[in-house]
């Protein structure tokens, strides 16, 4: 079958098709899209003729080309069809939709398809995301072009390759794209958040759904509250159990603390004991405390340790661990001194940690207010500030990432 060239869906859909003896079968109102061997190719045309649909399959074309487009037979070889059918359509299913571009790391919108021949097949190779590919639509492609030209301004081609991007819409998955979505869960998790928090619910849910727990664990902690909070009440209970307890507990208490009370305790019922123990402790707490800024992960040994069995565990409990600064000393529970992480490696290794550790102590109380916490962080110039309890027990930590992340907004934190 005959394909001359290269051309845009937009500049085919409403032509007349004819027949065989150059009567009009009618006019493309669609073009069927299936998996190609490499790309989507095109599997038939969706004409109309009145009011009627009828689907005029690939292979009984004989000329399609921007300017004739004709079949090799007439009415009796095409059938009927209908359009609530599930197959994928270039006008009603990807113009106009917004899809990720991987290579570029952005949602764009797609104003035109660009097919163009292999063998005797038409193949989809790239989509027009600029201004070229609106004007193509309304047929003003080269009147604007001319008019930019008096303005001493050239009409670029904005295409972007197929192969370089990633439909967002679980419809599309039936492409089978050669570019599939571990090209998207590769990408850091605040490029992925910055593309969900620009689409529509429906497409940040069907992505969110596709990552692996610890990519969507990391993607939701970048999110704007309002849509975390949004994704986990539409997700499976279990998903979204999984993915909490991949967070820090503070993260985690925050994230849960927008749900309602019975939301949150459906997820935490799904989670392992110990975490959700954590994550409920610090779900008493207000938010803008110390005790609602805090988290529970934190290194603790005790002062009696030597230096070099100190490092030997620290080696081991900080793998999982978000950041860590330095190494709590307690007797029990009670907080008797901090040491840093500088002075226990340049510390001799059988100098016991007691010797190296500070004990004039900077605490907070768990009621204390978040700018009390961030003043003394500020004043002695730390990176995390203990938490107590009236007894003088180690409750947990809140690190300078919290006193930002609460007090800096999101916007602003991720242009900084």
């Amino acid at each position: 079958m005959p394909f001359f060239g290269e051309l845009f869906v937009s500049e085919v859909l409403k032509k007349p098709v004819l027949d065989s003896k150059g009567e009009e079968l009618g006019r493309i109102k669609d073009i069927e899209l299936i998996k190609g061997e490499l790309l989507p190719k095109v599997n038939a045309l969706i004409i109309q003729k009145g009011k009627n649909l009828y689907k005029l399959p690939w292979i009984q074309l004989s000329i399609f080309n921007k300017k004739v487009i004709a079949a090799k037979s007439g009415m009796e070889a095409i059938g009927s069809y209908l359009m609530e059918g599930e197959d994928l359509l270039a006008s009603r299913d990807i113009l106009d939709r917004q899809i990720v571009d991987a290579n570029g790391v952005k949602v764009v919108r797609v104003n035109d398809l660009k097919l163009e021949g292999y063998r005797d097949e038409a193949i989809v190779v790239a989509v027009d995301v600029g201004m070229r590919g609106i004007l193509r639509r309304i047929g003003f492609e080269r009147g604007g072009e001319d008019l930019l030209k008096l303005a001493g301004v050239k009409l670029g081609y904005n295409l972007i390759s197929w192969n370089y991007i990633q439909p967002l819409q679980s419809k599309l998955e039936t492409l089978a794209l050669k570019v599939p979505r571990k090209m998207i869960s590769e990408l850091h998790p605040a490029d992925i958040a910055e593309l969900l928090n620009n689409v529509s619910h429906d497409e940040s849910a069907a992505l969110i759904e596709s990552l692996g727990v610890e990519t969507a664990a990391e993607t939701m902690m970048e999110l704007d509250p309002s849509l975390q909070t949004a994704l986990l009440k539409d997700m499976d209970t279990e998903k979204a159990s999984d993915i909490v307890e991949e967070m820090p507990p503070d993260v985690a208490a925050d994230v849960l603390g927008r749900l309602s009370a019975e939301e949150a305790m459906e997820i935490l019922n799904r989670m392992d004991k110990e975490e959700a123990e954590d994550i409920q402790e610090l779900l008493e707490h207000e938010k803008d405390t110390a005790g609602g800024l805090m988290t529970t992960e934190f290194i603790a040994y005790p002062p009696g340790l030597a230096v070099s069995e100190a490092l030997g565990k620290f080696r081991k409990d900080a793998q999982d661990m978000e950041a860590v600064y330095y190494v709590y000393c307690v007797e029990g529970e009670e907080l008797v001194g901090v040491a840093s992480l500088r002075d226990l490696i340049l510390a001799p290794p059988d100098a016991l940690v007691s010797s190296i550790m500070e004990t004039n102590l900077k605490t907070v109380l768990p009621e204390d207010d978040e700018m009390k916490v961030a003043e003394t962080i500020s004043k002695y110039n730390l990176v995390a500030m203990p938490v107590v309890d009236d007894q003088g027990n180690m409750l947990g930590v809140v690190t300078i990432d919290d006193i930002i992340d609460r007090l800096l907004p999101r916007r602003k934190r991720r242009r900084s």
